[in-house]
């Protein structure tokens, strides 16, 4: 696997550059080919706590985690431990899928100690959708209390996804 590693109010030394890579480099028997995917990790500083961002993007999907440690390399190896819990947790949803799409990236023979994960789709709704500005979204979406909301953008007559971001303010998707 490769690297793309960036620190904001951070210096990423030689020693923390070269932990990152062992640690996150772990993750290079779970996929077919590593050394075609790269890994972008983000180095922050908020507060008193470290925060690392890590993001592979492979062909049919993104693996990513975020965490927060007030010591750079426990954040460091708590995103290792977490990406890696993702696959091990999703081992089967995605042999499922691989029998409709193959994802090629994956080694799927492996032991998994974490129990199969058989959740399912328990609710659906319709959703009416009536064009409105970003500000409006946002009332919506905290007058129902969501984490997210669905909307028809009235400046672009695209549909756009409102989130509520973990640090608290909001992100949109957009369509195209």
């Amino acid at each position: 696997m490769k690297f793309n590693i960036h620190g904001d109010k951070v210096k990423v030394t030689e020693p923390i550059k070269n932990y990152i890579e062992e640690k996150i480099g772990r993750l290079d028997k779970y996929f077919e080919n590593p050394e075609n995917l790269t890994a972008n990790v983000f180095v922050r500083v908020q507060g008193i706590n470290q925060i690392v961002e890590v993001t592979i993007p492979a062909k049919k999907f993104i693996l990513r985690g975020e965490v927060k440690d007030k010591d750079l390399y426990a954040a460091i190896d708590l995103a290792s431990d977490k990406l890696e819990r993702q696959i091990r947790k999703n081992k089967t949803r995605m042999k499922r899928n691989n029998k409709k799409s193959p994802v090629i990236d994956f080694i799927m023979e492996f032991e998994t100690d974490i129990e199969q994960d058989e959740t399912q789709v328990v609710k659906r709704k319709s959703i009416e959708m009536k064009p409105m500005n970003e500000e409006e979204a946002i009332l919506q979406m905290n007058l129902l209390d969501h984490a997210f909301y669905i909307f028809k953008d009235a400046e672009t007559d695209k549909v756009s996804v409102l989130y509520r971001r973990q640090d608290g303010d909001y992100g949109i998707i957009e369509t195209k």
